[in-house]
């Protein structure tokens, strides 16, 4: 009984230095009021050009610190530009089906962009970012260029298996195996708001191909080679014009935060 009291309070203790961590890490950013009163949580640093990164799926504008690129974009002398999207991290998270639909992430971004004064930036999205980018791609003029790393054409089929799988399985269906690994990691972490990333995947946008046919500004596609998640990569390539395609080492958990990832972003940019 002493042991498992114990165990008890570490985890509890952990929790605590968690939220007061987050808290004071918390200070360097501030919150933007969306269209529908949600509020969102982002962070400004450096000077020149706006470059806005999209984290993915249960991740935060945090996780771009994981990697290179956060640092190379400033000491290349950007202005860069984190948030969370809402249903994460410190962004209000709303639990009704209207909180998610009608491309209210991409409407977070684009209303974010206005109250900062942005006239033009570019966007670089990983995941379930890229997602949420190519919303982004055919209804914001104002970006420059985009680059859409560790996804593939399959988003642009609205009803994407993985997609109908992943929130079925977070609403409790046991049958969609998979999902398996994303449904234990979730379930593994206590700080997840279960209902709001089940309604993430419930209205996780698609974009056509033949929305994307009309897109004319540069976009680079990132793959990992050993990423298989997100459909065919050259499928969609080859629906939008003129975008480039590369090629880096590792998986989809590993690809977006190395060195190569940050090179590719860094080239195209420029």
């Amino acid at each position: 009984m002493k042991k498992l009291f114990k165990a008890g309070a570490i985890l509890t203790l952990m929790l605590l230095m968690y939220h007061v961590g987050f808290a004071q890490e918390g200070i360097a950013g501030s919150y933007y009021t969306s269209f529908d009163g949600t509020k969102i949580y982002y962070e400004v640093k450096g000077e020149g050009f706006p470059v806005l990164l999209i984290h993915g799926f249960s991740g935060t504008g945090q996780g771009w610190k994981n990697g290179p690129l956060f640092n190379d974009l400033l000491n290349a002398g950007y202005k860069v530009i984190i948030l969370d999207q809402r249903g994460n991290g410190r962004s209000d998270k709303p639990h009704t089906d209207a909180g998610y639909a009608h491309d209210a992430e991409a409407k977070d971004i684009m209303g974010l962009v206005s109250s900062l004064g942005i006239k033009k930036y570019n966007v670089v999205g990983y995941s379930r970012g890229s997602i949420i980018a190519s919303r982004i791609l055919v209804l914001d003029k104002r970006v420059q260029k985009l680059v859409m790393g560790g996804m593939g054409d399959a988003y642009t089929n609205p009803d994407w298996p993985r997609r109908v799988h992943a929130y079925k399985a977070l609403m409790g269906d046991t049958t969609f195996h998979d999902v398996d690994g994303m449904i234990k990691y979730i379930h593994s972490n206590p700080l997840f708001d279960v209902t709001a990333l089940a309604l993430q995947q419930k209205y996780q946008p698609s974009t056509s191909k033949a929305e994307l046919a009309k897109v004319k500004i540069p976009v680079q596609i990132i793959c990992g080679t050993e990423d298989k998640d997100g459909g065919s990569e050259e499928g969609l390539q080859q629906a939008i014009p003129g975008s480039k395609l590369t090629y880096i080492p590792g998986d989809h958990n590993i690809a977006g935060k190395s060195v190569q990832f940050s090179d590719t972003v860094l080239a195209f940019l420029k």
